[in-house]
């Protein structure tokens, strides 16, 4: 009786595997030698060869002109990403801005583009018609130093699920198929970007990733994300991974109910947290115009300043002290508008957060609350998520990188 075989491997998938890891291995490290990639990942020196020459014909790899001589051996030609050629678009569409940017394989920021209007203001389409043609100036821009995005990620506000945006109560969108609508209104202004693939997530995830992958969080891995703007937006990141819940919704923490009988959300409910921790609100509250003249308020002493941001960090250590015993991150991480903000909010929000978490790790000294990096936020997140895309499969972009 013949026995069942093993099917045999794939060898054009084992090598695409292995263009993946000697990618990610080069992009991971920055810098290094052929040799060095050898002795990280376990291939032979020859594999490793073969595998880095057909990176550096794809343009996914560059040489240095440098040398290292930190093995035994010859001193072997300095590897790195590429600063040309393959790179990720990434949009933000939010209460009160757009920015498109395009980012590098080497995780730099070289185009960006923000326009600040009020999108409450418009319709969804015409919004979104509005980021197309800030993200079209930025392709422009991209194209000129040589940069080829091969995918945009789109990063929307609100409960977002399979392209289109649920809902988003502080832009009044219910139902707005969103990918669909940017896509057309790109391909309608820069007919050559057309055929860029195009995804989609709620913009507070997006700039979880970014201070993920680009922040200072060091080897914390597990941590919440607030986004202070209009509204607040929150993630939930666990082992470097997005916990995204059943439907994709997880982190709505801005909707959670901090006081019941408190003012009427635009969600419908009452005393959500961003009825008093939002950017709308606080200023409310506090009677300032803007951010920059509520900062300079607080450091005058106001009163009404001082007493708006205090009762924001109060409610704020409310939701998040019932965030963190449920799901015990090793940090808090406060973006948006808050780090401008965390002198005056972070004195109530940490006497809250000592009171009620029950590990008693969450002392102001503790140093677990933290304020986001300047240089992550969501535009920045959905331009990088389509390049860790490129890193796990290299060939399945290179058309689309001109290679």
């Amino acid at each position: 009786m013949n026995q069942p075989t093993e099917p045999k491997a794939d060898k054009s998938g084992v090598r695409r595997h292995n263009l993946s890891l000697v990618l990610r291995t080069v992009h991971d490290a920055g810098e290094t030698t052929r040799a060095a990639v050898a002795a990280r990942v376990g291939l032979t020196r020859p594999a490793v060869s073969s595998l880095v020459e057909q990176l550096l014909d794809l343009g996914f790899l560059v040489e240095s002109g440098k040398t290292f001589s930190g093995q035994a051996g010859r001193p072997g030609t300095v590897l790195k990403p590429a600063d040309t050629g393959p790179a990720g678009l990434g949009v933000e569409i939010n209460v009160d801005y757009v920015t498109a940017c395009v980012v590098d394989l080497t995780g730099t920021d070289r185009v960006r583009r923000t326009e600040r209007l009020d999108n409450r203001a418009a319709g969804a389409p015409e919004v979104l018609a509005r980021a197309a043609r800030l993200a079209a100036d930025v392709l422009d821009t991209a194209a000129g130093r040589h940069l080829a995005p091969v995918a945009a990620g789109l990063a929307l506000p609100g409960l977002v699920s399979a392209g289109a945006v649920r809902q988003a109560p502080n832009l009044g969108w219910y139902g707005v198929d969103a990918e669909r609508l940017f896509g057309e209104a790109l391909a309608a202004v820069r007919p050559g970007a057309a055929r860029l693939p195009l995804s989609s997530d709620n913009e507070a995830n997006m700039a979880a990733l970014a201070e993920l992958w680009f922040g200072t969080l060091g080897d914390v891995r597990t941590f919440l994300h607030l986004t202070g703007e209009i509204g607040v937006g929150g993630a939930i990141v666990v082992h470097g991974e997005l916990l995204r819940g059943a439907h994709g919704f997880a982190g709505e923490i801005g909707h959670l109910v901090v006081d019941a009988e408190g003012p009427l959300c635009r969600c419908g409910s009452r005393g959500c947290l961003e009825q008093y921790a939002g950017q709308s609100s606080l200023l409310d509250a506090a009677r300032a115009p803007g951010i920059p003249e509520l900062t300079d308020r607080a450091e005058a002493g106001e009163p009404r300043a001082l007493a708006a941001l205090a009762e924001a960090g109060r409610m704020l250590g409310r939701a998040l002290s019932g965030a963190v015993n449920l799901l015990d991150p090793e940090a808090v991480v406060l973006g948006g508008i808050y780090p401008r903000l965390m002198p005056w909010l972070v004195p109530a929000l940490a006497g809250e957060l000592s009171a009620r978490v029950v590990s008693g790790l969450w002392t102001p000294e503790a140093g677990r609350l933290r304020a986001a990096s300047a240089a992550t936020d969501a535009s920045r997140g959905a331009a990088a998520l389509v390049l860790h895309d490129v890193l796990a499969d290299p060939l399945a972009y290179a058309a689309a990188a001109g290679a």
